[in-house]
């Protein structure tokens, strides 16, 4: 049995937590019909595709292209689990420039990465991030794996001087700062560089993601507004773009240590 539970489907990226429990032997042939980097979490099997068969366990990340013909063997009577990232070719080619063919060989899931893919699969299925974050993490973690293949290739987007980066930066504050809601995708469409790139860049410039930076901003938005007398946690949490007001108390809580409630009476 194969199941697929998605997580995410944001931003040109999908998220999902792959389950097999197929018996021991041989798989059948399919045609991939997609992009898609896959971190294998536990179990091993073999992976036939051009002609390469490959043994992947835990240690092993792997690339699907589009039109593969792939085989999927297993060994071993005890399944195995991976996490699966589908990226649409603009994602892809924002991040490994205009030639959309992946690594055809496994890439290793070095104990960065491997940590990484797990916990940003715990933080996906509660959902206590929003879309935004778990995208730009997805995004981060792709990026960190291919780069193991091929660094300046995932560089070279990068904008080259201080100045450049500086202002780039400030761009996107300034653009946030008028609208929090604006997605990453977005903001580097808008200022003509790939999300990554504008991830990276802001992530150094300012010490924290874009996602972290658009909940500090509604946070603010939050506490003006506690400041100023409302009272209904609920209304506040809408006017100013958490998803309810549960998701309002853990990021107040998280930013400043303090519940809404004892804000709101001390602010006010």
């Amino acid at each position: 049995m194969l199941s697929t539970h998605r997580l995410l489907d944001h931003g040109g990226l999908a998220l999902a937590d792959v389950t097999c429990r197929l018996p021991t032997g041989r798989g059948h042939t399919d045609e991939a019909d997609h992009h898609a980097v896959v971190f294998v979490r536990r179990g091993c099997f073999v992976r036939s595709a051009e002609g390469t068969s490959n043994l992947l366990d835990s240690t092993q990340a792997y690339c699907v292209n589009p039109g593969q013909q792939q085989r999927y063997d297993h060994p071993q009577a005890c399944g195995d689990d991976c996490t699966s990232v589908r990226l649409h070719p603009a994602v892809l080619a924002s991040l490994w420039g205009e030639d959309p063919t992946l690594p055809s060989d496994p890439v290793p899931s070095s104990p960065r990465i491997d940590l990484e893919h797990r916990l940003l699969l715990a933080a996906a299925h509660p959902g206590d991030e929003t879309a935004d974050a778990l995208h730009e993490r997805t995004l981060w973690l792709v990026a960190a794996t291919l780069e193991q293949v091929d660094p300046a290739r995932v560089a070279s987007g990068r904008p080259s001087t201080i100045r450049t980066r500086r202002a780039l930066v400030d761009a996107a504050r300034e653009a946030l700062a008028a609208d929090p809601d604006r997605s990453l995708a977005d903001l580097a469409a808008t200022l003509n560089v790939s999300a990554y790139h504008l991830s990276r860049v802001f992530h150094a410039g300012v010490g924290h993601t874009i996602a972290r930076h658009r909940m500090r901003l509604r946070v603010r938005a939050a506490l003006e507004r506690l400041a100023g007398g409302q009272q209904q946690l609920a209304q506040v949490a809408t006017d100013v773009g958490f998803v309810d007001q549960s998701h309002l108390c853990r990021a107040i809580r998280s930013e400043t240590g303090h519940t809404p409630s004892s804000l709101r009476r001390a602010l006010s």
